[in-house]
């Protein structure tokens, strides 16, 4: 058994989930051939991310005779040829992005149809059931191996007939929700009969995470809030939150670990409030840049507007920081309010602003307590390697299944 996994930019900077999943499965002796749409423009700020980049292949990195070669062999198989081109305009008409993207995507699948021969692959693992997904389902229907993607949304869920997401559930072999709320979204876009495909198989912390030494939460008024700074995230909400704080005469300091297209307008803000000394943007940092952040402070805050399931949740509740986030998608499968963190509505100021001052007010023992019971929750139901042995499941009863196949048509 030999898996391919297709994503359409890896590695990058917010995307080490996916490296710990397949570190993780490379772990349980399953090979793993790592294939990126595109090359990541970005400077890798993780060391773990750069090794990924150099033993990733990018399929618009390829050579000119590659693509050549692909649509050759694509096309020297008329009938399933022109079934998937069928497929491509059919998808690429209720798309946004039009037919000629989608004939793109067709191109880039022949691609992957050569590579996945020449690897021997036995299966393609998609993460996003965007684009990604696009061409490992007309990979599939070119003659390729069979398909499974990852959903993690929001994207997914808010652009479901834009993406084909309905077509890509019923011709995969299995579909993965990291949520209960995740595969709650695929379930409402699938047909009854699929819905036993549809698994949850969390996003998970490797070993050395949870084993972090303990430390003691800083008296300090330090809370951090770590994403790509884009409008979902909710970051300009905390910087009002911050502003009217420091109205009330409560003194807290926010590090933004991140960067993103957002960083401007935060940047105005902050000026605008004179916040520059209670408010920094450290841009992106390294895993380990991370933890010492989150170490730093009393407790991380996420009030996003829109989510999957932050995987940066579970990180800073392993490293025993209570959380404040909101009541979104899966986070409240993760966070139990005033058990392990605080969850408030999205887009509510007043809320946000009562539950920062709680916390900039509580002792420091409360704190840890809540740390402890976070850090519990999560070894339980997010250890990469206990997730991945679900996916080694997963892909084992594919490949038995292909195997049965292919003795009964001998």
């Amino acid at each position: 058994m030999k898996i391919l996994y297709l994503v359409n930019l890896y590695p990058k900077v917010s995307h080490s989930f996916i490296r710990r999943e397949i570190i993780a499965l490379e772990s349980l002796n399953i090979p793993i051939v790592r294939v990126s749409v595109r090359k990541a423009e970005e400077k890798m700020a993780d060391p773990a991310d750069e090794k990924e980049s150099t033993i990733t292949r990018v399929i618009l990195q390829a050579e000119k005779h590659i693509f050549f070669k692909s649509v050759f062999l694509v096309l020297a198989r008329p009938l399933k040829f022109w079934l998937a081109l069928k497929l491509t305009v059919q998808m690429g008409w209720k798309s946004e992005r039009g037919i000629l993207r989608h004939l793109v995507y067709l191109i880039e699948a022949s691609v992957l149809k050569l590579w996945s021969e020449q690897e021997q692959i036995s299966h393609i693992h998609a993460h996003f059931g965007t684009n990604s997904a696009t061409v490992a389902l007309l990979c599939h229907q070119l003659g390729g191996p069979t398909y499974s993607f990852t959903t993690h949304g929001p994207e997914e869920f808010d652009k479901v007939n834009d993406i084909g997401l309905p077509e890509k559930i019923k011709r995969a072999s299995f579909v993965i929700a990291i949520s209960s709320y995740g595969k709650s979204q695929l379930y409402r876009w699938s047909d009854l009969k699929d819905w036993p495909k549809i698994n949850i198989v969390h996003c998970g912390l490797e070993k050395e995470f949870f084993d972090t030494s303990r430390q003691a939460i800083p008296e300090q008024p330090q809370l951090v809030c770590v994403g790509r700074l884009a409008p979902q995230k909710g970051q300009l909400l905390l910087i009002e939150a911050v502003y009217q704080l420091s109205k009330l005469g409560i003194f807290c300091q926010v590090t933004l670990v991140g960067d993103g297209p957002l960083r401007s307008e935060i940047e105005d803000l902050i000026t605008k409030y004179q916040l520059k000394e209670q408010v920094k943007i450290t841009g992106w940092a390294s895993e380990s840049q991370v933890k010492e952040h989150i170490l730093q402070s009393r407790a991380l805050i996420l009030p996003s507007f829109a989510e999957g399931l932050p995987v940066v949740l579970m990180e800073a509740l392993a490293l025993r920081r209570p959380v404040i986030s909101t009541y979104i998608a899966g986070i409240p499968e993760l966070v139990k309010p005033n058990w392990s963190g605080w969850l408030v509505p999205a887009g509510s100021l007043s809320d946000l602003v009562e539950v920062m001052q709680k916390v900039l007010k509580m002792s420091t023992q409360e704190l840890e307590e809540m740390g402890e019971r976070g850090y519990q929750e999560v070894l339980k139901e997010h250890d990469v390697r206990k997730e991945a042995l679900k996916l080694a499941q997963l892909f084992s009863k594919q490949s038995t299944s292909l195997r049965d196949a292919t003795s009964t048509l001998e």
